[in-house]
């Protein structure tokens, strides 16, 4: 399996180098926006593609970018496209409200934390905050932030899997990377007076 792996990688490799690279970027970028919008595909293997192509640095900001757009993109799907029918569905659902109101207060610091997460669904978080009333300015401050942590937890366990499951290293940094977002968000949330 790992040699076929391989093997795919250089063969992108090769194409990248032998075409224009800003065709290989966009269409790294393309993949991991298309994820945004449609869940089933795998982020994790798009992002390792992109840091095995182009390299930890590049294929890092690549992806982050990517997802960054995809998630605005997804929102703003959310925000102008489905928001008044799915309000005018459940205007008589208290629990629905209820739930839409608490996540439309949700604390600037606590947004970035559940985004952070690798496991969380990126797509429901979207969804949720686009059909909320959270304002476009949070929700991509809180994203921009939050990516840095799921770029690189993907990245790196994408690049190294085998390593990582039996390495504590791993989930150490994890968290500190989860930490550092949580921390960073604390700062943009009182320099910017957002909640």
């Amino acid at each position: 399996m790992k040699e076929l792996i391989d093997t795919v990688i250089e063969f992108l490799k090769v194409q990248v180098q032998a075409n224009n690279p800003v065709i290989g970027i966009i269409i790294g970028m393309f993949v991991i926006v298309l994820e945004s919008i449609i869940p089933i595909l795998p982020l994790a293997v798009f992002i390792a593609i992109n840091m095995l192509v182009f390299g930890n640095i590049i294929g890092f900001i690549i992806s982050w970018v990517a997802t960054i757009l995809g998630c605005i993109l997804s929102f703003t799907l959310c925000r102008k496209g489905l928001s008044k029918i799915f309000y005018s569905k459940v205007k008589e659902d208290s629990t629905i409200n209820d739930y839409m109101k608490k996540i439309s207060n949700i604390k600037f610091s606590n947004l970035v934390l559940i985004t952070a997460l690798p496991f969380t669904p990126a797509f429901a978080v979207n969804i949720a905050s686009g059909l909320s009333t959270i304002s476009y300015h949070k929700f991509i401050l809180a994203i921009i932030i939050a990516k840095l942590s799921i770029v690189y937890f993907w990245g790196f366990i994408g690049t190294t899997f085998l390593e990582s499951i039996t390495n504590i290293n791993v989930l150490i940094e994890l968290c500190l990377i989860i930490l550092g977002a949580y921390i960073i968000s604390k700062i943009v949330m009182k320099k910017f007076n957002i909640d």
